[in-house]
This record gives structure tokens, C-alpha cells and sequence, in this order.
């Protein structure tokens, strides 16, 4: 799902995008729909890697990127193998609530941001993640495993005292806060559940198809139930 939203980040033709933990790469994929740009997608997972590359490459043979270019890497966040300001954009989505040194973390991702670039984060949000530790043990092992929850102000505070000014806070997936408050009533990993699994085809057709409806529903419910908390800070000069 993507989580950032591009009007945020105004990108530019020639810039270079950094998609630290990029997951499957559903991030990456959005940034090349953006005109001639380079987007760098990273992880530590190589398999993770291995199908971002078949998504990618799905899509140039569906002509789906306008001029844009990509590439892979597997590094450390915490240890990036990537030169000094080699970004002028750099998008960090859904990892920090997985990282032990998120501080280092984020001083990386600074380090290799341009000045005046554009640094994006998204984690969980508060409200919706405290309720999910709260009705299972489970959930912290899901997804590679959860060790915080943020505090909004205190992750801003954070982000901002290493160099950067915050300009914009967003929340976003709704819809995905009652399917987990679901998930972990049920059982995480249980994998027979009829409504759980009846909620999931429900996420997966609202991916693909983005009908108006559930377009409304989500950007009424995000500010009070938003799964994500987004985030977007310039790097000083």
C-alpha cells in the first residue's frame, strides 16, 4: 500500500529517490509513475528484493513508468552504503517501529539526504498500534516484529533536532485499523478465519480497483483512525 503521498514531496525531473525499506516495492513502482527520475530501492531482505524486481520490471513492459529508472540494493539502515547527500529525496516507510537504533537510523538517512531534500517517515499511529498490542502478544512477532509505538510529538522532536524542519502530518489507512483490531482478536496467526480473510480480499480489491467510495469512507476516518502516521521534514541547509 502506498503510504507517502507524492503531492507532499514535490518531485522534480532529475532527482534521485531513496526508498529505504522498500519492502516489496510498491513505493519505488510509485516513484518512477513520477517524470524522469531515479528511484533507489533498499533492504535488508534480498528475497524481499528479488520480487521487487519482478514488480518493477511487470511494469516497464506495461509502459507504466514515464521516463523513470530504478535500481536494488540490500544494506543496513543503520550502516547505508550510499555516499554523503546522494539523495535529493529520501522516503522511509513503515520500518522505524522495527529498528533498535532508530536514532542512527535516522542520522543515516540524513546523511545521505541533500540539504533542503525532502525526508518522508511513516510508522504506525498511536492510537490504532497501542490497541493491537493490547489484544495480542501475537502482533509484535507480525511483520518482522513491532519493539515501539510511537508518540507523534516525541518522534518529531526527534527527527528535528538532528537538522531537519517539519512541514506536514498526514494519517493515513483506516481502513486497515479495524482489519488488524480483527486480526488480533481472532488470532494473528491464524490463517482460516472466514471474516478475516473475508476483510483481506476487501484490502486487496480496494488496492487495485480505488473505488470512490471507500476513497470517501478512508479520507473521513484517517484523522481519527488512520493506520499510519506520515511525516515530512526538510533537511537544513
Amino acid at each position: 500500500m502506498i503510504t507517502i503521498n507524492f503531492k507532499n514531496i514535490k518531485t522534480e525531473p532529475g532527482q534521485k529517490i531513496l526508498d529505504m525499506g522498500c519492502g516489496e516495492g510498491r513505493h519505488v513502482a510509485r516513484a518512477c509513475q513520477e517524470k524522469n527520475i531515479f528511484c533507489q530501492g533498499a533492504d535488508l531482505s534480498f528475497s524481499d528484493l528479488l520480487k521487487t524486481k519482478e514488480k518493477l520490471q511487470l511494469h516497464e513492459k506495461l509502459d507504466d513508468f514515464k521516463n523513470s529508472s530504478w535500481g536494488l540494493n540490500s544494506t543496513d539502515i543503520t550502516s547505508l552504503s550510499y555516499k554523503d547527500e546522494a539523495f535529493d529525496i529520501v522516503i522511509c516507510s513503515e520500518v522505524l517501529e522495527h529498528i533498535p537504533k532508530d536514532e542512527k537510523a535516522v542520522k543515516e538517512l540524513l546523511r545521505v539526504l541533500k540539504h533542503k531534500g525532502t525526508l518522508a517517515i511513516s510508522v504506525p499511529r498511536f492510537l490504532p498500534e497501542k490497541i493491537c498490542w493490547m489484544l495480542s502478544d501475537e502482533y509484535l512477532d507480525v511483520n518482522q516484529g513491532h519493539i515501539r509505538i510511537y508518540n507523534k510529538k516525541n518522534l518529531i522532536s526527534m527527527v528535528t533536532k538532528l537538522g531537519t524542519t517539519h512541514y506536514k502530518t498526514h494519517y493515513a489507512h483506516s481502513l486497515h485499523s479495524p482489519f488488524w483490531w480483527l486480526r488480533c482478536l481472532i488470532g494473528c496467526n491464524k490463517t482460516d478465519s472466514f471474516l478475516v480473510n473475508l476483510y483481506h480480499k476487501l484490502l486487496v480489491w480496494d488496492l487495485m480497483k480505488k473505488p470512490k467510495l471507500t476513497r470517501i469512507i478512508e479520507k473521513m476516518f484517517n484523522p481519527l483512525i488512520g493506520k499510519s502516521l506520515v511525516l515530512y521534514f526538510i533537511k537544513d541547509a
